[in-house]
């Protein structure tokens, strides 16, 4: 099965074309992000790949901000353990999620892998990627399940909160203040 999904970024300024392909041994999302923010205009390419159990093992991310290009290439077993550019970092351990700044997309990743039941919640360590301030780090962050399709996503220490709507696949549909998705159908493009 393969996913085309449109977001818009209320808050970064951007148009996001995200292609998700499903098959039985795994998950790739390949994506284009444009946008303009700080008087800038922004592109990012990402190409994520999990396994069917949503743990992420590859990420590639070419982003161009600010006259400057970055390329990015981390791996892992869907265990947590990280290397970037082909070398292994110890600063990732135990980040089996990934977190891109600029897109809704990253946010199925844990809603899928956890599996949560109505009210449960779990906190988690995630490879965070700010493209804008061409960061890489480990955070926390924690997912609660409100519902069907509602979760509530928290940053920890709590400095950000927001109450996200996913669909029925886990992917976002709503992300109040940062993202909407505009389009979703299903596509065949290779």
């Amino acid at each position: 099965m393969q996913q085309n999904i449109i977001w818009k970024g209320q808050l970064y300024n951007s148009i996001e074309n995200c292609v998700v392909r499903m098959s039985d041994r795994k998950i790739i999302a390949t994506s284009t992000v444009i946008g303009y923010f700080q008087n800038t205009i922004y592109k990012l390419e990402y190409h994520i790949e999990t396994n069917r159990n949503w743990e992420t093992l590859l990420v590639e991310i070419q982003s161009q901000f600010q006259n400057r290009n970055a390329n990015l290439v981390f791996k892992s077993k869907g265990n947590g353990k990280w290397a970037k550019n082909g070398k292994r970092v110890n600063d990732f351990d135990n980040c089996i999620d990934i977190d891109i700044s600029l897109t809704p997309f990253t946010n199925s990743l844990p809603v899928n892998r956890l599996k949560l039941a109505y009210n449960e919640a779990k906190e988690i360590d995630v490879l965070y990627f700010d493209i804008l301030d061409q960061q890489v780090k480990a955070v926390r962050q924690k997912y609660k399940r409100l519902s069907e399709t509602e979760y509530k996503y928290q940053n920890i220490p709590n400095d950000f909160e927001a109450v996200i709507i996913v669909d029925e696949l886990g992917f976002v549909s709503q992300y109040p203040g940062l993202f909407e998705r505009t389009a979703m159908l299903k596509s065949s493009y290779r």
